[in-house]
């Protein structure tokens, strides 16, 4: 039986919307039915209040207040304790009650008898968990090992206990595990060569800023809680520039905006960066005493860089780059948001490290209101309870130097004479297909979805019908769920205890258990307690987690001192009554001017990266070559995160269906009009979609956003995108990143 939150309806959902102007700041008491309505009147007494946090792969990581009647949540609205969040959600955020009692949710264990063939059939907790465990158990027989047994695993849910999945799979032994990540590596390695790790000013402290350059992000998309300091920022005086290769909400917010050539953002760094020496607008304090290298920097810009160079690789004209240049380092402070999307290409690192050098040598490295804003992990010091579990006893493992390091390296301590498997997660379908001695038999798919995330989604097809077992544990029948035997159905935030912090803003916030799980559903600790308990009785000693938890409990032990005293608490218990932030000695990165860096300062010659096989300096690297007639983009859309969301009817009626985005004058050169069915096609797949003409897409550029499942649409921008890996990312997370944005394709009309 579905169950829909008396509160709220699809319909009052929308018009609230509309009313709202989509709503992305506002409480949403106020679009809640209770003030048309003038019987009823709104008391907060009439309700429990819980405390959750969103546990999205998203910069905001908002704080929520959740107001639950009858065992049922009625309404959510943003904690108005966060200064970030400051009372208001996201249109994703706002739909989450929809996410809870959608019709279209799992609801209990489900077996597919055929691959694809939608014949799924509903099974009991112990008729699922005895098949996964006698597999488990059968590859351990013939392969003397568990390395057949494979994990990919990522984003789908960053409370922390969710790093339970990986805790589950040590405690079986070793097994192969799918490393790195798809978002940010290039970007991680960049910053480590340039500063010693990835840290960021409080992005709240950005109202500061005299100048503002959003480089690559749209955070009225994909961060709309950070637009209000840009904006502030602005009514205080600052200028702000975004860059972008298309014109987006955040673009239309500027001051200036630059749509330069994809991937030439090294070059246009390196040219504002020769103007600025040529004026002599270098900060010599900064680089003098808190800086490497900067005269063998400045000896490549004088040599090998020029303004008319920069205007010429990125399409931006000299006259631009010159001014722009100047009014960055003479703006004090300046900040630049370094987004996600630029360091997705061939030469992303090296992009990265250009614009760290643009920060660092007007002096903005350690400022309030400066920065190369990037990303921080300084708030995830938890114990990862759930992740450090042990292997059995005996367990046979990988032979090498030591275990896979992954982009959250919490385990300290000496390498093991047997380690997992590892291969890159950015290449999920080549890894299955090459594994080897042994070959992957099995496949534990969590908080992911890779065929709407993985990259050349043809292969990835081979390469599952490789695969003797998978198992998907997700809330939605979603493509990677078709290609599945078993599905198991997990928890939302709402139903599960957990934590969050963010890598953007320095906010903690409680995840407490609002209501009861719905249906059949499990949080992924009881899973794996679940899988444990059956292992265990098929073969005593099999599996160390835990057999009995309990959530809240397992909860509490990711505490300790350090965060504490980090967030001003004393105990997990204090955050019931709202977020609280870290206490910074101050809002800017590297305030202290103690760089992680081998020299103890910024690095712009880092020996280091020259070690790592790239070039000691920020110098300038060419993308990747076209390989077809346009440029292929594919970003984030607004109303989904990668697959998530985008499926629920609530936003289907403001997000009908996908489309591709092309600028007029290439259409009419391929005799398109507005709204034709066209081909989509490339060396990995294509791709069928309406197309809709606009000035925003950049000549030869396509632009299609990303992830799109359900109601009947096979939309998937995977089947255009291949595995390229990005210039940086293996010192960091484990693995390169990958070139997602690195990609072409051609268009014709159907």
């Amino acid at each position: 039986m579905s169950h829909t939150p008396s509160g709220l309806s699809r319909r009052q959902f929308l018009k609230g919307l509309t009313m709202a102007g989509a709503a992305s700041l506002l409480p949403l008491r106020l679009l809640m039915p209770y003030t048309a309505q003038a019987a009823t009147a709104f008391n907060a007494k009439d309700f429990q209040i819980f405390r959750n946090a969103c546990p999205r792969n998203c910069y905001d990581t908002c704080s929520i207040k959740t107001y639950v009647k009858d065992g049922v949540v009625q309404f959510i609205e943003g904690a108005q304790e966060s200064t970030f969040t400051a009372g208001g959600l996201c249109v994703k955020g706002y739909a989450y009650p929809r996410r809870v009692y959608s019709p279209d949710r799992i609801k209990y264990p489900m077996v597919q008898d055929g691959r694809r063939s939608g014949n799924w059939r509903r099974v009991s907790w112990d008729e699922a968990m005895d098949r996964i465990a006698k597999k488990i158990l059968e590859i351990k027989e013939k392969d003397g090992s568990l390395l057949g047994l494979g994990l990919t695993k990522y984003s789908g849910n960053f409370g922390i206990t969710n790093y339970g999945v990986e805790g589950m799979m040590s405690s079986l032994g070793y097994t192969t595990r799918f490393v790195g990540t798809p978002c940010w590596p290039a970007g991680i390695d960049a910053q480590n060569y340039d500063l010693g790790d990835m840290w960021c000013n409080d992005p709240e402290d950005m109202v500061k800023a005299r100048y503002v350059i959003v480089w690559g992000a749209n955070p009225a998309w994909c961060s709309v809680h950070s637009m209000k300091y840009i904006l502030e920022a602005k009514r205080r005086g600052a200028k702000v520039v975004v860059i972008d290769p298309v014109f987006t909400q955040t673009a239309a917010k500027a001051d200036v905006f630059w749509q330069p050539e994809v991937s030439s953002d090294g070059a246009l760094a390196l040219g504002m960066a020769r103007h600025i020496l040529d004026k002599g607008l270098v900060d010599k304090g900064f680089v003098t005493e808190n800086a490497l290298g900067f005269e063998e920097f400045a000896a490549y810009l004088r040599e090998n860089v020029t303004v008319e160079w920069a205007a010429g690789v990125s399409g931006i004209p000299a006259e631009q780059i010159r001014e722009v240049a100047e009014e960055f380092a003479t703006a004090d402070p300046a900040t630049i948001w370094i987004g996600y999307g630029m360091q997705r290409h061939t030469n992303g690192g090296a992009s990265v490290r250009a614009l760290d050098a643009l920060v660092a040598m007007t002096g903005n490295v350690g400022k309030e209101g400066g920065g190369a804003r990037y990303g921080h992990l300084r708030t995830w010091g938890f114990n990862y309870h759930a992740l450090l579990q042990k292997q059995p006893e005996g367990s046979v493992g990988f032979v090498g130097a030591g275990g896979p390091k992954g982009e959250f390296d919490f385990t300290k301590g000496e390498a093991a004479s047997y380690t997992d498997r590892t291969f890159n997660i950015n290449k999920t379908a080549q890894g299955i297909l090459d594994a080897k001695d042994p070959a992957i038999r099995m496949l534990w798919v969590s908080c992911k979805n890779p065929f709407a995330q993985d990259f050349d989604r043809p292969k990835l097809e081979k390469a599952f019908d490789t695969l003797e077992l998978v198992v998907t544990v997700d809330q939605f029948f979603n493509e990677t769920v078709a290609n599945s035997d078993i599905v198991l159905p997990v928890t939302t935030l709402f139903e599960e205890w957990t934590v969050n912090v963010s890598y953007w803003h320095y906010w903690l916030g409680i995840n407490e258990q609002a209501i009861t799980p719905m249906y059949e559903t499990k949080s992924n600790i009881e899973i794996a307690s679940l899988l444990s308990k059956k292992m265990n009785a098929l073969a005593p000693g099999s599996c160390t987690f835990p057999q009995d938890i309990d959530t809240r409990e397992w909860m509490e032990k990711e505490f300790n001192q350090g965060i504490y005293d980090l967030f001003g608490i004393t105990h997990w218990t204090d955050l019931r009554n709202g977020p609280v932030k870290a206490r910074l000695a101050s809002t800017a990165s590297w305030h202290d001017m103690k760089f992680g860096t081998p020299s103890g300062k910024y690095e712009f010659r880092s020996d280091l990266c020259a070690e790592h096989g790239h070039e000691a300096l920020p110098k300038y690297k060419e993308g990747r070559k076209p390989y077809d007639e346009f440029r292929l983009l594919t970003p984030h859309t607004k109303f989904g995160l990668h697959s998530q969301f985008i499926n629920l009817d609530w936003m289907h009626e403001y997000n009908k269906e996908p489309f591709l985005y092309m600028h007029p004058d290439d259409a009419r050169a391929k005799n398109i009009k507005d709204l034709d069915t066209v081909r989509v096609f490339n060396k990995v797949g294509e791709v069928r979609v309406k197309v809709k003409l606009t000035r925003n897409v950049a000549p030869k550029s396509l632009v299609m956003y990303e992830a799109w499942f359900g109601r009947g649409n096979d939309f998937n921008v995977q089947n255009l995108v291949d595995d390229e890996a990005a210039d940086m990312g293996a010192y960091k997370t484990g693995a390169p990143g990958v070139a997602i944005h690195g990609q072409f394709a051609n268009v014709e009309r159907v």
